[in-house]
């Protein structure tokens, strides 16, 4: 496989049955063979999408010390602003060369999980900032459900397996800013190669050259969405919970040509995590003779803890 295999959810939400089951043929083969898709049909419409780049250059515009004033000890970067080189990928010493902000879940009716989760944090110098990335990560969780429930479909589960897993999950948008490269970087890159934590991350700005997708050759392969699509992938709790049979796969986001080193670039995912007691456990229907049972029990908040450790944001 040498390119993204793209695929439009309006044809999952049409009313026509033919349609809907296309689309849970196409995303279901490509998650087995690639691991991502390029997404068209998705809720995002393009001045929400202009407005959300407007706010988060402003925010990166800021002074450092301004936006240090958001960065906040002891949560392990998961709400507000991480500073530039501080997150490093699993077994890499260098910190990636980018710097982002962490928007969180906005809780409904659970004083438990609302109690569990930090408080998101307000920017004071931009007064449109928070409100514009409440309304982006409300639009991505709506698409990202819907791309679950055509998963749970293709997995031979109830169309709504995952709903209540993802209802108030802990999941993260992340605008992130890879700021103009100044000098030879020894061995840094704006994101090196990695797998996701959670079940499906949906990726806004793919649409030019830096990230790579590694196929099952071991190449690695630009993947580049058009305008209107949004990169969407399968991460590392979904291939757990599916004994791998959907693909988590290795991807980076490579240094450009030199030329290009005093332009920064932008990129928004959006990780969509569970509620923390999720039982990741791996499928009964996942499992055969020619597949056995590759992971042990763990539920989706012990899993996270292990890769923040990991990622060098949580202390033992």
């Amino acid at each position: 496989m040498n390119s993204i295999p793209s695929v439009n959810l309006e044809d999952f939400i049409s009313n026509d049955p033919d349609r809907k089951q296309h689309f849970v043929n196409a995303i279901g083969k490509a998650y087995e063979d690639i691991g991502f898709v390029a997404l068209k049909g998705h809720f995002l419409d393009d001045t929400l999408v202009e407005r959300l780049y407007t706010e988060v250059k402003n925010f990166f515009s800021l002074p450092v010390e301004t936006k240090q004033k958001y960065e906040i000890p002891g949560i392990g970067g998961q709400r507000g602003y991480v500073s530039f080189g501080k997150e490093s990928a699993k077994g890499k010493k260098e910190g990636d060369l980018k710097e982002f902000w962490h928007f969180g879940q906005y809780v409904e009716d659970n004083d438990a999980l609302k109690n569990e989760y930090p408080d998101n944090v307000e920017v004071e110098e931009l007064p449109d900032f928070n409100a514009v990335g409440k309304e982006t990560y409300q639009m991505l969780e709506k698409t990202a459900k819907y791309v679950l429930r055509a998963l749970a479909l293709h997995l031979g589960l109830e169309e709504t397996y995952f709903d209540n897993y993802i209802h108030n999950g802990n999941s993260i948008l992340r605008p992130i800013h890879y700021p103009p490269i100044t000098q030879e970087p020894k061995e840094a890159v704006r994101a090196a190669a990695h797998g996701d934590i959670n079940l499906i991350t949906l990726l806004m700005g793919a649409q030019g050259r830096g990230l790579q997708v590694q196929n099952h050759e071991g190449e690695w392969i630009d993947a580049i969405a058009q305008p209107d699509e949004l990169m969407i992938n399968v991460g590392d709790m979904l291939s757990r919970h599916t004994n791998k049979k959907l693909k988590s796969t290795i991807h980076r986001v490579v240094n450009p040509p030199k030329e290009l080193w005093g332009t920064s670039r932008f990129s928004i995912p959006f990780f969509m995590h569970p509620i923390s007691d999720m039982k990741l456990n791996v499928l009964d229907s996942c499992v055969d003779e020619n597949n056995p049972k590759h992971f042990d029990d763990i539920t989706a908040g012990e899993f996270l803890n292990e890769r923040l450790i990991e990622l060098g944001l949580v202390k033992k």
